[in-house]
């Protein structure tokens, strides 16, 4: 970068971090590898309770290079869990973290399966998933306030993040029209949904608890493009981004493939397709760093 403008060294700081951030999203689109520092492990309870006890979750700690307060993401997976095969940390929540610690953003990545005793939910029909949305809202909902009570974090920066089964979570956590986020002691101050389930905040009608940003597929043929392009036209706050030609996961570093395990989506019982496509992943990076420099104001 070139000499420095005269202006507060707190600008400088974010302006070479949403730089560095930016240049770190682009590595990412074209495959290339980064170093991610290892995160901590902790455990908080859901709003969620199991014999009149909360459920414990537990969940991966990012703490950013910051001594003063600063804001804060909640990380929701998608239907096939936070881990992978293996049982380490998926991919796309440690690139995620990376790429917004980098911005002076802490980041929770959240396990709503394990403690439930469930890998996954993506081959379970839907209206038999034993971990259903009202559980999951309760989680985001109980990381909330978890986050706002850590010391080097801004209560008033907090936000969601989420996708596909997750990013329907962000809806559902942001939607004041439940009565548990209407009275809750915290809530989402911003939120971005990638490629999420739309339709079911659609009918019940959103009222967010701050800015929505929906990043989604036009050609996903699992949670469709459609009823999110009608929420974002109905709601005050809400903006969508699409991307031709991606499917469903369009943001991963797998290639798309067809999931004929997969008894939910647009066709019920003909599978549907997921992978990523390399310009809607770095298209979709940019547009997500953009919201979160906007409404975060990372500034440390």
């Amino acid at each position: 970068m070139g000499p420095a403008m005269p202006e507060p060294m707190r600008r400088r700081t974010w302006r070479w971090r949403h730089c560095a951030a930016l240049a770190a999203g682009l590595q990412l689109a074209l495959g290339a590898s980064m170093t991610v520092a290892a995160p901590q492990q902790v455990q908080l309870p859901s709003l969620d309770h199991r014999d009149g006890k909360p459920i414990p979750l537990s969940g991966y700690w990012f703490a950013a290079d910051t001594d003063r307060p600063a804001p804060a993401i909640v990380l929701l997976h998608g239907c096939g869990g936070l881990h992978d095969r293996n049982g380490a940390l998926a991919e796309r929540e440690r690139r995620y973290a990376t790429l917004l610690n980098a911005m002076g953003v802490h980041v929770l990545a959240l396990d709503s399966l394990t403690s439930r005793g469930e890998r996954e939910l993506c081959t379970q029909k839907a209206g038999t998933r034993r971990v259903t949305q009202l559980n999951r809202r309760r989680d985001a909902l109980g990381a909330l306030p978890w986050l706002a009570d850590q010391p080097l974090v801004d209560r008033s920066r907090i936000g969601l993040m989420g996708f596909s089964n997750g990013g329907s979570t962000v809806l559902a956590a942001l939607n004041r029209r439940h009565p548990e986020v209407a009275r809750a002691r915290v809530t989402a101050a911003f939120a971005i949904a990638f490629y999420p389930g739309c339709q079911a905040e659609l009918e019940r009608g959103l009222t967010v608890t701050g800015p929505l940003l929906l990043l989604v597929g036009e050609a996903d043929d699992w949670t469709p493009a459609a009823p999110c392009q009608a929420l974002a036209a109905a709601t005050p706050d809400v903006d969508i981004e699409t991307y031709a030609g991606a499917h469903h996961g369009f943001d991963s570093m797998a290639p798309v493939r067809h999931r004929p395990e997969v008894p939910n989506g647009v066709r019920p019982g003909q599978g549907v397709h997921s992978g990523g496509q390399p310009a809607a992943r770095e298209a979709s990076q940019r547009r997500m760093l953009d919201f979160v420099r906007r409404n975060a104001r990372p500034e440390s």
